[in-house]
């Protein structure tokens, strides 16, 4: 009798026993015979309980396969169905599968989209212009659903950010989300200004929106004002940073060398406990490995007990900034002892070749360069080759140098010749440093630092007449040289200066006593009266 009863349970209580089913399932078996239970009952073409079969298997064991096949038996699928399956393709990236699944439902007539499919379709910012028309013929310009994920769509691509930001300006109604949009849309074509300046009108703001201006600082190099945008951010209660602001800021310390504000970051994330994964652990071991503190980052990798292939990168690449050669092999031998948990990819080949330059490990870049080819199946890039006829003509093999360099797959370009120029300096070799610098001026001719390097070559060769032409050549065709650039942490800010930079507003002072101290360093060095031994 009660064997019966499950098999043919009242109408009323069939949702409440699905639910609970569902609710207890944890693989695809368990679906399966539930999917068999609602066919006996007659159930298979219910779209209520096909759409809680979709999502089970979608979000609860990540079987889109499955979940396609589910909805593939449906004979004739509502809205819900395809949103269902739409917004599955879009989130795992297969934006051409989601956009053919609309375009399959609007070619069968049946069902009429609705507003909240579009935002899924739109991420496929190919067919942005044909999505759009459809949207205008359907009446859906007016839902600001709909009105974000046009702006977010358009805004993917450089060609299309007017378009974007004019269908921003249009909106009547715009909220945090839309707002947030339009600012990631102009960091992400590389207009941070813009980005900036937009943010600074947003009448309000939420977390998102402020990581959308850091993260965009921070991606495109701008790493003194995403430090500013996240102190700024610090003052705001009620916009607490999460987990993805701090890790944007770690990224803008490690790049400026800010020790003690990446310190306050870390301090901060253990007193908000804002979680130690590995997404953490990389962004800590990153800041502290690139300010040079390579204790506290072995410190930090040491605590993380589930490691990713980032984390080992991050500790590799530490030390082999540092020229810690040694170091940087171990973490990799380490790595490879935990077998098929983690496996090199060619992040890992870059960190132990650079590695193995500092530390002038001639052999055994060229062993990993193998390794990484034949062990690992890993195409050689233009970084790995850098790296392999660095180290060849750091050690002074500049004829394997040269054969690494005319076997390359791929064109060679100024990370390979200017590779291949550090070497020929260490080893005064002339007539071959004069070749590359060649090379790297046609690779890039506005580039005045390679014509400067030429001429001075010239000049070493005694050839004045060349030298003269080829600066003469600089100036009439206005080529550039890039201004070195440093900074200094003084007081929890940054402050950078350019070669010749007069922009400080105590640069007079600062070449001043600039000017002192070069005057002192050439009174002691040459002046005879001075006994340099008791100075020491």
């Amino acid at each position: 009798m009660e064997s019966n009863h499950i098999l043919n349970p009242p109408n009323k209580n069939l949702n409440q026993l699905v639910l609970a089913i569902l609710s207890k399932c944890n693989h695809l078996n368990h679906l399966k015979q539930l999917q068999s239970f609602l066919t006996v009952l007659g159930h298979s073409q219910t779209q209520f309980y096909v759409f809680k079969l979709l999502r089970f298997s979608i979000l609860k064991i990540s079987n889109l396969s499955y979940a396609r096949y589910v909805f593939d038996h449906v004979c004739f699928p509502n809205i819900y169905l395809y949103t269902a399956m739409v917004t599955a393709y879009a989130s795992k990236l297969d934006y051409l599968s989601a956009f053919e699944f609309y375009r399959n439902m609007v070619r069968r007539g049946h069902p009429k989209p609705n507003q909240f499919i579009f935002p899924h379709v739109l991420k496929s910012y190919q067919t942005t212009q044909l999505v759009h028309a459809q949207i205008a013929k359907w009446g859906f310009v007016q839902y600001p659903v709909v009105q974000t994920a046009l702006v977010d769509s358009y805004s993917r691509s450089s060609s299309d950010i007017g378009v974007a930001r004019q269908l921003f300006d249009e909106m009547s109604e715009k909220n945090v989300v839309s707002w947030t949009a339009m600012i990631s849309g102009y960091t992400r074509v590389g207009q941070v200004g813009n980005a900036i300046s937009l943010f600074d009108q947003m009448p309000e703001r939420d977390v998102p929106s402020w990581n959308a201006v850091i993260a965009g600082c921070t991606q495109n190099g701008l790493f003194s004002e995403a430090i500013s945008l996240f102190r700024k951010m610090m003052q705001h209660r009620h916009n607490r940073p999460n987990q993805v602001t701090v890790v944007c800021a770690l990224s803008a310390c490690g790049h400026t060398g800010m020790l003690q504000l990446g310190k306050s970051i870390h301090g901060y994330v253990y007193r908000y406990s804002l979680g130690f994964d590995s997404f953490m652990s990389n962004a800590l071991v990153d800041m502290y490995g690139k300010c040079g503190s390579l204790k506290e980052a072995k410190r930090v990798f040491g605590m993380t007990s589930k490691k990713s292939l980032t984390t080992w990168n991050s500790m590799i690449n530490c030390f082999a900034l540092h020229g810690h050669g040694e170091s940087a092999i171990g973490i990799f031998e380490e790595m490879i002892q935990h077998g098929e948990d983690v496996r090199p990819d060619e992040v890992t080949f870059i960190g132990l070749l650079n590695a193995c330059t500092h530390g002038g490990l001639v052999e055994k870049g060229r062993y990993y360069f193998l390794m990484m080819t034949q062990d690992y199946g890993i195409e050689p890039q233009i970084e790995h080759y850098g790296c392999l006829i660095d180290i060849l003509g750091r050690a002074g093999r500049f004829e394997e140098a040269l054969e690494v360099v005319g076997g390359m797959k791929i064109e060679p370009d100024e990370v390979v010749w200017g590779s291949l120029l550090n070497g020929c300096k260490v080893h005064g070799q002339i007539d071959l440093a004069e070749f590359a610098v060649k090379k790297l001026i046609e690779i890039d001719p506005k580039n005045g630092g390679y014509g400067i390097m030429l001429a001075n070559l010239y000049g070493e060769l005694g050839k004045w007449d060349e030298s003269r032409m080829v600066r003469k050549m600089l100036k009439q065709h206005n080529a550039y040289k890039t201004p070195g650039c440093s900074w200094i942490e003084i007081d929890n800010e940054v402050y950078q200066f350019y070669s010749a930079d007069k922009t400080h507003p105590r640069s007079e002072e600062i070449y001043k006593i600039l000017g002192a101290l070069l005057g002192l360093s050439l009174r002691f060095w040459y002046s005879p009266y001075i006994d340099c031994s008791t100075q020491l």
